[in-house]
């Protein structure tokens, strides 16, 4: 860290207008932010990147921050220093966020203390990046939302990412009949290795049928679906009486029967973890540590980048051909 008159900089990459990948810039310049009251410095190691940031960079989702703004919200690290009334953490201690207020793409980013949480010696950094937001939505997705119990089938849509690797962990430790889809061959053996009992592959044009014949008349009780835009007619028909699709992730429109909710009486519930209440979250903490702590809680980490390839990650998180684990900026 280098000394601007007092204050301290530090490399971060800014945001100074919405756009393509290009819009993100790495600058050497930018000052170190200082912890208020309630708040934490965390010296970056690792921060997660996750496809709603590329949403929000573009400028075509429903919350827009202030320009310029930093990119970044679940990063794991060093608490650097800590501001007043702080009891829970002090200089020295390995943590992990849920959100960040000044940008995780950075080399040091400032938190709320209530969204920070222990990184447990068991997991490095790296690990640590892919725990926030994937494992919380994911949990919010299945049991906050989605009412999942024990014994049920879930369908992880897109199981190979990072939310759905989380959601086929938490679904199996929970005792639940796991399902999940990958593009690749690889994706679908990481799915077997973090949970799922079958793996099908949504590039085979018959794998819907392959599921139904998997589920029998029954059908899918709940499924997590990344890519709605893509998938939730289809889902619709997989689904058993009473099923549930939790919509996670989107990028467009699709046409829809709503016939087909009726004859099963179904639904269609979308998931946002920033409308999480306090009480929520503390929920998925809780679950989340609890399941770091029991062992079956274990990120997968994918493709690593440095910062000054964060335009290649926006690209790649977009654009790649199939996930397989949790993609991280190392810093």
């Amino acid at each position: 860290v280098a000394m601007a008159g007092t204050r301290s900089v530090m490399r971060a990459v800014r945001v100074f207008e919405f756009g393509g990948p290009e819009v993100l810039k790495l600058q050497s310049d930018v000052l170190v932010p200082v912890p208020k009251e309630n708040q934490v410095l965390i010296k970056v190691h690792a921060c997660g990147v996750n496809p709603v940031e590329t949403y929000i960079r573009s400028g075509t989702y429903a919350r827009k921050p202030a320009l310029p703004y930093t990119p970044g919200s679940d990063v794991a690290g060093v608490i650097e220093s800590v501001g007043e009334h702080v009891t829970a953490f002090k200089k020295g201690d390995r943590v992990f966020t849920l959100e960040t207020l000044s940008g995780g793409y950075a080399e040091y980013a400032v938190a709320a203390a209530n969204r920070v949480f222990p990184l447990p010696d068991k997991l490095d950094f790296r690990q640590g990046a892919a725990i926030g937001v994937p494992y919380f939505t994911a949990y919010r997705a299945l049991f906050q939302k989605g009412c999942a119990k024990a014994g049920e089938s879930v369908l992880v849509h897109g199981a190979s990412g990072g939310v759905g690797l989380a959601a086929c962990q938490i679904a199996r430790a929970c005792g639940l009949k796991v399902l999940g889809t990958a593009g690749t061959e690889e994706g679908m053996n990481v799915i077997l290795r973090n949970g799922a009992h079958q793996a099908f592959n949504h590039r085979d044009p018959n794998y819907t049928e392959r599921i139904k014949a998997c589920t029998g008349p029954g059908g899918v009780d709940i499924i997590i679906e990344m890519l709605s835009n893509v998938n939730l007619d289809a889902d619709l028909q997989l689904l058993s009486r009473a099923g549930r699709v939790m919509v996670v992730g989107c990028r467009g429109r699709i046409e829809i029967n709503p016939r087909d909710t009726m004859s099963k009486e179904s639904s269609i519930i979308g998931v946002s973890l920033f409308l999480a209440t306090e009480e929520e979250r503390r929920e998925c903490a809780t679950a989340v540590l609890d399941g770091i702590e029991a062992g079956w809680l274990k990120p997968v980490v994918g493709l690593e980048y440095p910062l000054e390839k964060v335009a290649k990650a926006h690209e790649d998180i977009i654009c790649s051909s199939g996930a397989r684990g949790k993609m991280v900026l190392l810093l």
